[in-house]
């Protein structure tokens, strides 16, 4: 019993001493952005879609940019809704017939209620 305990032991500290393989690292397209910002475990830089899989930092930064951006301009949205639900509009009038921007209801049903000009205007110009 002594021995097996003995040869585990010695085994075990022979192995501290084998030198162990070189792991040379290389950057390539698929791991070129980890460690980026929002780079998160278990799944590291994601990109489903492969928009960045010719690894251009100046197309990552790019999309970066414009993530930011729409990210914002969804927060705006989202907060002009609220504001509205909660019964706070514009003054004035909406259009030349007298419609008042208090007439127009709350979420899609405003698709409805707008000017025909104003909703083209809207899809041309946004």
């Amino acid at each position: 019993m002594k021995i097996a305990a003995l040869l585990t032991a010695f085994a075990a500290s022979a192995a501290a001493f084998v030198t162990q393989p070189v792991v040379k690292t290389t950057t390539t397209v698929v791991n070129a952005f980890d460690g980026e910002l929002g780079d998160q475990p278990p799944l590291g830089f994601w990109d489903p879609l492969n928009f960045c899989e010719d690894g251009d930092p100046e197309k990552f930064a790019r999309y970066r940019y414009v993530e930011l951006k729409h990210g914002r301009i969804c927060m705006l949205a989202f907060l002009g809704e609220v504001t509205t639900r909660a019964g706070i509009h514009l003054p004035g009038r909406i259009d030349y017939s007298d419609d008042t921007f208090d007439s127009i209801p709350n979420g899609w049903a405003a698709i409805g209620a707008l000017p025909k000009e104003g909703v083209v205007q809207l899809l041309l110009f946004v």
